[in-house]
């Protein structure tokens, strides 16, 4: 205190030991775009295993991810793209991107998807991924969306188990991706929705 009552000024070591949240969830910015681009190449390593060969898995280059994630964020375009991170106290540990649906049965103004959502595989089953669904339907809503709609592989057990517990449910949609272009590779996906204005 001063000699009038007057509480001093932090000093830069009374800042250091503030006590930050133990998990959080934020718009991401551009300086972290290499640490999205290192989880979704983790995240995509095991959420493909077995399904891509091992010598594409093992291609997958964070360094190029992050360079697209760095151009997004910097230059977002629509401004209801947005960049969602997870945090554990400071460290990133998943991401998650909503932007309006190209799906070609969408209505731009009124459909989200969510066109990644990603945790790194050594923070799973430690609700960074529900606080992140959480907080892209929230964006969601306030951007004035009435639907958010994701892509899941069709033999995804985990994952569809995620967003049906969380009250998503199937839609009826589906797609088969043709990875390669040839026909060697195609993954069925099934497109799960929910309603953000739904309590």
């Amino acid at each position: 205190m001063s000699e009038f009552g007057v509480p001093e000024p932090a000093s830069l070591s009374d800042l250091s030991a503030t006590p930050i949240a133990e998990t959080s969830v934020r718009l991401a910015l551009p300086a972290e775009a290499g640490e999205i681009g290192e989880i979704q190449v983790a995240a995509w390593r095991a959420a493909y295993a077995g399904l891509l060969p091992a010598d594409v898995l093992a291609d997958l280059n964070p360094a190029q991810f992050a360079a697209q994630w760095r151009a997004a964020l910097l230059a977002p375009g629509e401004a209801r793209n947005r960049v969602l991170v997870a945090l554990a106290g400071r460290t990133l540990v998943g991401f998650a991107a909503v932007t309006p649906s190209d799906d070609p049965d969408a209505d731009q103004q009124r459909d989200a998807l969510i066109a990644e959502l990603a945790v790194s595989p050594e923070a799973t089953r430690a609700g960074h991924g529900s606080r992140m669904l959480n907080a892209v339907v929230d964006t969601a809503r306030a951007d004035g969306f009435t639907r958010v709609t994701a892509w899941v592989n069709s033999t995804d057990d985990v994952l569809r188990g995620f967003y049906t517990e969380a009250g998503w449910a199937p839609d009826g949609a589906h797609r088969e991706l043709d990875l390669y272009g040839d026909e060697s590779v195609r993954i069925k996906q099934i497109r799960l929705h929910t309603d953000p204005g739904a309590e």
